[in-house]
């Protein structure tokens, strides 16, 4: 089973065990579909946990009330642990939409064919998401605009991208 981290427990909130969440997610959409969630370190030590409410907080975050969790130091017990959910309860996205797990791990290549490596990360800058990109000891942060990015191919596992001027220092080292 796959799985996706969607936030980490950043502290109790308030006396009867509800637990705030630093969101990962892009939109609140999906909290209404949850119905469980695994908290840990790792996914392999996380614990599920049936989610009894759960409730937007803010554009950033969100809390959870989970069974189980009854007061206040049970809910710190949990304190910077990661939220972990199966990949299959999260909606489908529209087209040319992808989740950052999906795009994880995919070879970056130029239009020209040029291997880039592979996305190492991605993280959000505001404006848009940047993917690492790394191959090696070299790294290019990708932004990810319409400009930068020409295709997704997730099933090849690939991710085509034209480079702009000033994305790449040494051309040479490609």
């Amino acid at each position: 089973m796959r799985w996706v981290e969607i936030g980490q427990v950043v502290k109790s909130h308030g006396l009867a065990g509800r637990v705030k969440v630093l969101s990962y997610l892009e939109s609140d959409r999906m909290l209404r579909l949850l119905r469980d969630a695994w908290i840990g370190g790792t996914r392999d030590s996380a614990r599920r946990y049936p989610i009894q409410h759960v409730r937007p907080e803010g554009r950033n975050h969100f809390s959870l009330v989970l069974e189980g969790i009854e007061d206040r130091s049970a809910a710190d017990a949990l304190r910077g642990f990661s939220v972990f959910v199966p990949y299959e309860s999260l909606e489908a996205l529209p087209e040319d939409e992808y989740y950052w797990e999906d795009l994880v791990g995919l070879a970056v290549v130029t239009e020209d064919g040029k291997s880039l490596g592979r996305i190492e990360s991605i993280f959000p800058t505001g404006g848009n998401d940047v993917f690492v990109c790394r191959e090696g000891e070299r790294e290019i942060l990708l932004p990810a605009i319409a400009d930068v990015i020409q295709s997704v191919d997730i099933p090849a596992g690939t991710l085509v991208v034209r480079l702009l001027r000033g994305l790449v220092l040494d051309d040479d080292a490609l």
